[in-house]
């Protein structure tokens, strides 16, 4: 027994040791790596290892002249590490104000590409930034401030195209920054060349790289507004604009009825709206407007309650725009006499999409004043149409979207 306990000592001591070297190894190397001066910190090391240990070995053999040793040995050894033991010990306070040693994640700077792109030192620009680049190949803030200064300040739109290529083709990039970056090409594209067409291949890049989201819609509905060439060079071949001489002695006439402006036809305006929708079936804009021209110009409440819910069960649209749209039908259907329990209907659809929104909280409210809105409202509803039966588009032929 007294040998197995002895044995058992000698490991356990050996293990114990093993652990204490480790510790100190491991403190030793991560001391060094956040060092500042690590030459003078082993430099420290190496003074201090014989002094403790020749130290305190003389100490107990000058016997009563041991502790002045010890005493020097200690001054010697505060004056070392006086500062790296009170750095220690603050470190958890200090640590609260300078981040103690949490490492700053590195990131690119561009304000020296800032400075000389506004002395007009765009090469020299454009040079810093491919420094961070080089080092950052992927960063999204690099890419569109290189790309912004060859179109804007070197009259390279090529080139920028290539940039803006080069960023949507790195891979892990949020669909959004993609986006950006395409539609801001599209306003080079317009602004600097008056191209149209590529203007509209860059929208159309971001529907097809991003199907059935709210992004593809925003480029859906921006290509269908799309200024004409012509319109994109007018104000580069601007001519002068006559104006006509005005009415003279205005207040002598017995009427200026035939002064007023000539109203559009309803008739055309609506047909002029469900061929832009036929080419351009995501168009929220104009729907909306052939909506509010159904039901006030035409008082077809269910041609105009037929384009809004096209419009409220469009996947993705924008729960903002949803809810417009929604309050905006029960605005229709009060205005034109419909029941109660429809304009309700309208209006709990808002609440049952929306719980947590403040609109739902104003459609409550609206519902509980509703009767007393709706009986403001009443008014005759017999309506003759006219020639507005006639075969005018409202019928039939007006697009769905897909």
């Amino acid at each position: 027994m007294p040998a197995v306990s002895s044995t058992y000592q000698i490991i356990r001591g050996t293990v114990l040791l093993l652990a204490a070297v480790a510790f100190l190894g491991w403190l030793l190397i991560r001391t060094l790596k956040r060092s500042k001066t690590p030459r003078r910190l082993i430099l420290k090391l190496l003074m201090t290892v014989p002094l403790v240990v020749f130290g305190f070995t003389f100490a107990l053999q000058l016997g009563v002249f041991g502790p002045l040793v010890i005493v020097v040995g200690g001054i010697i050894f505060s004056s070392l590490w006086a500062p790296h033991i009170g750095g220690w010990l603050a470190k958890p306070l200090t640590g609260l104000y300078d981040g103690g040693n949490a490492e700053i994640a590195p990131h690119p700077f561009y304000s020296i590409a800032d400075a000389k792109r506004k002395r007009g030192q765009y090469t020299e620009a454009v040079a810093e930034i491919r420094k961070q680049l080089d080092r950052f190949p992927t960063d999204v803030s690099g890419q569109m401030l290189l790309a912004e200064i060859q179109a804007e300040n070197l009259n390279d739109l090529p080139g920028a195209e290539i940039t803006i290529q080069r960023l949507c083709d790195q891979p892990g990039h949020p669909p959004r920054n993609i986006a950006l970056a395409l539609n801001t090409l599209a306003d080079w594209h317009l602004k600097f060349a008056q191209d149209r067409d590529a203007a509209r291949k860059d929208l159309q890049k971001i529907a097809g790289s991003f199907p059935d989201t709210e992004l593809a819609l925003a480029a859906a509905q921006r290509i269908a507004h799309l200024a004409t060439t012509e319109h994109l060079l007018s104000p580069h071949d601007r001519q002068p604009v006559r104006v006509p001489e005005g009415v003279k002695n205005i207040g002598m006439l017995q009427s200026s009825a035939h002064l007023a402006p000539t109203e559009i036809d309803p008739s055309k305006l609506a047909a002029d709206y469900v061929k832009h929708l036929e080419q351009h079936p995501l168009d929220t804009e104009t729907r909306e407007k052939l909506a509010i021209l159904y039901a006030d110009g035409f008082e077809r409440l269910d041609l105009a309650a037929d384009q809004l819910t096209q419009l409220i069960e469009q996947p993705t649209q924008p729960g903002k725009l949803v809810v417009h749209w929604l309050n905006l039908l029960a605005d229709v259907q009060v205005r034109h006499g419909a029941t109660y329990d429809a304009v309700r209907q309208t209006l709990e659809q808002i609440i049952e999409r929306y719980p947590n929104l403040a609109a739902a909280e104003t459609a409550r409210h609206r519902l509980a004043l509703l009767k007393l809105e709706l009986k403001s409202k009443e008014k005759s509803q017999a309506v003759k149409l006219g020639s507005y039966e006639q075969n005018i588009g409202l019928k039939s032929g007006w697009p769905r979207q897909p």
